[in-house]
C-alpha cells in the first residue's frame, strides 16, 4: 500500500484557525447579488495552516538558502533592515488617497529618492511611477515618441535594438508603436557600430540599448553610437537592468543617454519577482523632463519650511500606474542607498564585477566562453563543447546543479550564444560561496566527460525529478480543484 502525504486536502468540518469577537456594530443586510449560499472555504486548524505553508516554502529555492546566480536578474540578498523600515507605521499604514498634508514624510522620501536616483545616474529628472522594468521601458518609449511628435517629426517610426539587448526591449518598442530594427553584435560582443551607422536615418526614432549588455560586457563603442544616433535626430534609451555593474563608476546621463529605467530589485535590493511588487523608475535628460508621467513630487519652499506636493509636467504622457508607484519599494531602495552612501554603492559594483571575473577565470578552461575578455557583473559561458563531445546540454548542467543545492544560472539566453549559460554571482556572495559554485561546475564538466549519463539524468536528489516543461507550458493547470469536484475520469 502506498501512503500519499496530505498536501492540499486538509479541510475538516468544524476546525478553525482563528476566532473573532462578536461585532460591536449592528448587523447589516448585504445585497442579495453579493451573497452566496456557501463559500466552500477550507476548515483547518492553525497548526494545519502553519505546516501547509511551511512545507510549501521548503519546496522552493531562495536566496536565503543558497546561491542564486541568475544572469541578468541580479538575485542579490535583500537586507532585512529594508523590510523593517518599510514596515514602519508611517510608511506601511498610509493610504494613497490620504490628504497630502498628512503624508509629508512619505512625499519627502519620494522627492529625495527622485533626486538621489538622478544624481547616481546623471539624469535631470526622475519618475517613480512605473511598476516594473518593462513598464519603465514602455514609459521611456512613449516619451521618445511624444518628443518626436511634439516637434512634428512623425516619420520617425523605427527603433534600433541590438541583438545583445535585454529580452523585453523589442516587445516594448512594438507596444509603443515602433518598428524594430535589429543591430548585430561584432566579434568582441559590442553592438556593431558600422551597422548602426548604416541603419540610422530620417526614420530613426532612437536606439534602445542595454549597457552593460546581456553578454555581461561594457560596449566599447557606446559613446560613438550615441553620437551617431543623436546626429541623425534620434534619442537613446538605455535599459538599466545591468546598472548594478557601474554604480559610482559611470553615469549613463553623462554619456549622452536620454532616458533609462532603474530596476530597484536588481540594483537597490528590493524584493524580486513574486516577492515584489516591482518598481521601475525612469530617469531622463532635460529635453524629456516635460514628458514624464503625471504626477511627480515637487518641493515648494515656504516661510515655515518646505512643503511637498504633486505636479503634472506640462507635456506629460499621462498616468501609467494606479496611484503613484509601488511606495513600499521606494522605501526599501531609499534605505539601501542611504545605508551604503556613495562609496558603498561603488563598492557594490566593484565587488559584483570582481566576483563575475573570478568565476569566469575559474571556468573558462572547462566551458567555452565566447567573449573571454574582462566582463562586468556577469558573463556568458556555453555548453557547446559538452554537447558536441558527449551530448550533454545546458539544460542537463542546470538540472545537475540542483543536486548541489544551487539554483541554476539563466540558460539559453542571450539567444545569440548557442547553449548559453548566463552567470551572475552578484556582490553578496563570499569567496567560499563562489568557490563552491565553481567547484560544482568543474565537477559537472568532468562528469560530462567521464559519466555523461549522470548529468543527462539529473537531478538525482530533489523531491521532483525532470518535469515535462514543454507539456506544462502547453497544458496550463493554474487552479487547484477540490477532488470531489473533478470528473471521475479526470480523477482516475
Amino acid at each position: 500500500m502506498t501512503v500519499e502525504p496530505l498536501i492540499f486536502e486538509l479541510s475538516s468540518p468544524g476546525r478553525r484557525a482563528a476566532r473573532f469577537p462578536a461585532p460591536d456594530v449592528p448587523d447589516a443586510e448585504l445585497p442579495s447579488d453579493l451573497r452566496r449560499e456557501s463559500l466552500e472555504w477550507p476548515e483547518v486548524s492553525e497548526i494545519d495552516v502553519v505546516r501547509h505553508f511551511t512545507r510549501l516554502s521548503q519546496k522552493n529555492h531562495a536566496i536565503d538558502i543558497s546561491m542564486y546566480p541568475l544572469g541578468s536578474c541580479t538575485m542579490k540578498y535583500n537586507p532585512r533592515i529594508n523590510e523593517q523600515v518599510a514596515r514602519l507605521n508611517g510608511f506601511a499604514n498610509i493610504h494613497p488617497l490620504a490628504p497630502e498634508e498628512t503624508v509629508q514624510g512619505a512625499l519627502e522620501l519620494m522627492y529625495d529618492l527622485q533626486g538621489i536616483l538622478g544624481e547616481i545616474s546623471g539624469f535631470d529628472a526622475v519618475t517613480l511611477q512605473p511598476a516594473a522594468g518593462a513598464h519603465g521601458e514602455l514609459t521611456g518609449c512613449l516619451m521618445i515618441r511624444a518628443w518626436h511628435h511634439e516637434r512634428g517629426d512623425t516619420g520617425r517610426t523605427k527603433m534600433l535594438i541590438p541583438d545583445s539587448a535585454h529580452g523585453t526591449n523589442p516587445a516594448t518598442a512594438r507596444m509603443a508603436g515602433f518598428d524594430v530594427v535589429t543591430v548585430p553584435s561584432d566579434d568582441r560582443g559590442n553592438t556593431d557600430i558600422d551597422a548602426v551607422r548604416e541603419l540610422v536615418g530620417p526614420d530613426t526614432a532612437g536606439l534602445m540599448i542595454t549597457n552593460p549588455n546581456t553578454l555581461g560586457l561594457w560596449d566599447e563603442h557606446i559613446k560613438g553610437m550615441i553620437d551617431i544616433v543623436h546626429e541623425a535626430g534620434g534619442l537613446v534609451y538605455n535599459d538599466g537592468a545591468n546598472f548594478n555593474a557601474i554604480l559610482g563608476i559611470a553615469r549613463p546621463g553623462d554619456l549622452g543617454i536620454d532616458v533609462m529605467h532603474f530596476n530597484l530589485h536588481k540594483t537597490f535590493s528590493t524584493p524580486h519577482g513574486g516577492g515584489g511588487p516591482g518598481s521601475g523608475p525612469v530617469g531622463v535628460a532635460q529635453r524629456l523632463a516635460d514628458y514624464l508621467p503625471a504626477p511627480i513630487v515637487v518641493r515648494v519652499d515656504e516661510e515655515d519650511g518646505p512643503r511637498y506636493t504633486w505636479q503634472e509636467p506640462p507635456k506629460s504622457i499621462g498616468k501609467l500606474h494606479g496611484f503613484n508607484g509601488n511606495f513600499g519599494m521606494h522605501v526599501r531602495a531609499y534605505n539601501y542607498i542611504r545605508m551604503h552612501g556613495a562609496s558603498g554603492l561603488r563598492q557594490v559594483s566593484e565587488d559584483a564585477v570582481l566576483n563575475a571575473n573570478y568565476l569566469r577565470a575559474r571556468l573558462h578552461n572547462d566551458y567555452h566562453v565566447p567573449h573571454d575578455r574582462t566582463c562586468m557583473h556577469e558573463f556568458v559561458a556555453s555548453a557547446s563543447r559538452q554537447k558536441k563531445e558527449n551530448g550533454v546540454r545546458t539544460v542537463d548542467i542546470a538540472k545537475r546543479l540542483l543536486d548541489f543545492g544551487i539554483h541554476p544560472p539563466t540558460t539559453y539566453f542571450p539567444l545569440i550564444i548557442a547553449e548559453a549559460i548566463m552567470i551572475e554571482p552578484t556582490e553578496t556572495e563570499s569567496r567560499e560561496s563562489l568557490d563552491y559554485f565553481a567547484d560544482c561546475m568543474l565537477q559537472i564538466a568532468e562528469e560530462a566527460r567521464t559519466d555523461p549519463d549522470m548529468v543527462k539524468n539529473a537531478p538525482h536528489t530533489t523531491e521532483y525529478k525532470r518535469l515535462d516543461e514543454v507539456g506544462a507550458n502547453r497544458q496550463l493547470n493554474l487552479r487547484w480543484v477540490r477532488e470531489r469536484e473533478l470528473e471521475p475520469q479526470a480523477a482516475d
